[in-house]
């Protein structure tokens, strides 16, 4: 769902880029239109964590779900307003905000989560130099041995 979700905002982003050029934002402050250029990289890079199972894969994504979410509500507030009606759609707003009520809630316990994959899977990995008669042991359970 994470990756999904950020695909999808990438492809809003660069369709909005193409049909509106570098000005596709004028409409907000410059600091909210750079942010929502950069989104076309920030999105398919958490996407790509995401997809790797990186433990910072989820925080990056709620980090730009909380900027994206806050620069979106700042920039439309007067129109939530205005007509809270309108905002009550299966597009916009409303889904973007659930969605980034759910990358933030699940964003720490799915990155610790994932760290202690790693690490595990790392302690897998791991191994010791190889026995003078050519096994290799990882070290743990070994018993002594008898001569």
């Amino acid at each position: 769902m994470y990756v999904v979700g950020f695909l999808e905002g990438t492809v809003a982003h660069a369709y909005f880029l193409v049909a509106g050029g570098p000005a596709a934002y004028s409409y907000a402050p410059v600091p909210v239109q750079l942010l929502f250029h950069a989104l076309l990289l920030l999105d398919p890079l958490a996407a790509l964590l995401t997809v790797r199972v990186h433990p910072l894969g989820p925080l990056l994504c709620a980090g730009i779900m909380l900027v994206d979410l806050t620069a979106n509500w700042w920039v439309q507030w007067d129109a939530v307003l205005t007509h809270p009606a309108a905002f009550v759609r299966p597009v916009g707003l409303l889904p973007m905000t659930l969605f980034g009520v759910l990358v933030l809630s699940a964003a720490f316990p799915l990155s610790r989560a994932l760290a202690s994959t790693a690490d595990v899977n790392d302690a897998g990995r791991r191994r010791t130099k190889p026995v003078t008669d050519g096994s290799a042991t990882d070290g743990v359970g070994e018993l002594p041995r008898v001569s």
